[in-house]
């Protein structure tokens, strides 16, 4: 430690010479640096930080049931491959055109209807999931906890037959 009557010690210099970078500066950009500063002062801002809050439980449940409902219901493919919203097919006999919704016997494809019906019905059976475990509940009283059951055994009931309904009509020979 150095007394108080001894003088302090330069800082050390980066240069050889021992010369401050103060005074190696052009004069002109020292003059641009320091005139402006003379005569302005900067504004003292008090700006406040935005302050973001959380969603909801229910809103992030709603986001992430649109976003499921739109990856099984194909979004991707319907973007990429641009197929029709529902396709037609001609009667041998009389015909007369009529429209279909699914396209029978291509596993790889499909229309913009039979992907929407399809995540439709993954969603109630989701959703049917989702009521069970309601169900489940030991605050609840018995007669919501019967209705959430049979709500939910239902929902997936349905969405099972229909999805069956959906790939016998897509691909006739499966399972049988």
């Amino acid at each position: 430690m150095r007394a108080k009557s001894e003088p302090a010690a330069p800082p050390p210099s980066s240069s050889s010479g021992g010369v401050s970078s103060v005074a190696t500066l052009d004069p002109i950009f020292h003059l641009l640096r320091v005139l402006p500063f003379s005569f302005l002062r900067p504004p003292r801002l008090r700006l406040k930080l935005p302050s973001l809050t959380l969603p909801s439980p229910n809103a992030v449940f709603a986001l992430v049931l649109l976003t499921y409902f739109m990856v099984v219901s194909g979004i991707v493919y319907d973007i990429i491959v641009e197929p029709p919203g529902i396709g037609s097919l001609q009667d041998p006999y009389t015909g007369a055109v009529r429209p279909v919704v699914f396209m029978s016997g291509r596993v790889n494809g499909q229309y913009i209807i039979e992907g929407l019906s399809s995540g439709f019905m993954f969603i109630v059976g989701g959703i049917g999931i989702i009521l069970l475990d309601l169900a489940l509940d030991r605050n609840r009283a018995k007669s919501v906890k019967v209705s959430y059951a049979s709500a939910g055994v239902s929902s997936v009931v349905i969405a099972y037959v229909m999805s069956m309904l959906f790939i016998r009509i897509k691909i006739p020979a499966y399972l049988r």
